[in-house]
């Protein structure tokens, strides 16, 4: 049995740990800004404008949604790569999908980027569909190598 556990061990690549870790810090700040955001938490939001406060608080309940589960299924994938599990691949793809349904809310069907008066904003959203699609291609990756179980 122990030489089963070591084999497993050697088997996993030292990227793994690094890409998953780093993967888990990121996805763990956006689900605190969610939480945040979510429970108006009063010293995070005064950042906002009131015409900004507004937009959040006034996002349907499919944004909503689609929000949480991106975010949440951005934390679970990373653990789930962590754990070295399959899972991992359509969970971060699920992430993927709906950050990108909540984006195109947000800038094309509703007046976000002009609320947010900030091109920040979009270069932001788009790092995080970067990152979103770099994490599932690294997950589907590894899942292809059968580093993934």
């Amino acid at each position: 049995m122990s030489l089963l556990m070591d084999e497993r061990r050697k088997a996993t690549p030292w990227h793994l740990w690094l890409v998953g870790v780093l993967a888990l810090l990121w996805n763990a700040v956006g689900a605190i800004d969610y939480v945040m955001t979510q429970t108006r938490n009063e010293q995070y939001m005064s950042a906002f404008s009131e015409e900004q406060l507004a937009f959040f608080y006034g996002l349907p309940a499919w944004v909503v949604a689609c929000w949480a589960t991106a975010v949440w299924g951005g934390v679970v994938g990373s653990l789930l790569l962590l754990a070295r599990r399959r899972l991992a691949v359509p969970v971060f793809l699920l992430s993927l999908l709906t950050m990108v349904a909540t984006s195109v809310h947000n800038y094309l069907l509703s007046n976000g980027l002009e609320v947010m008066n900030d091109p920040f904003a979009l270069w932001f959203s788009g790092a995080i569909f970067v990152i979103a699609v770099l994490l599932f291609a690294y997950a589907a990756w590894l899942s292809r190598r059968n580093v993934l179980r």
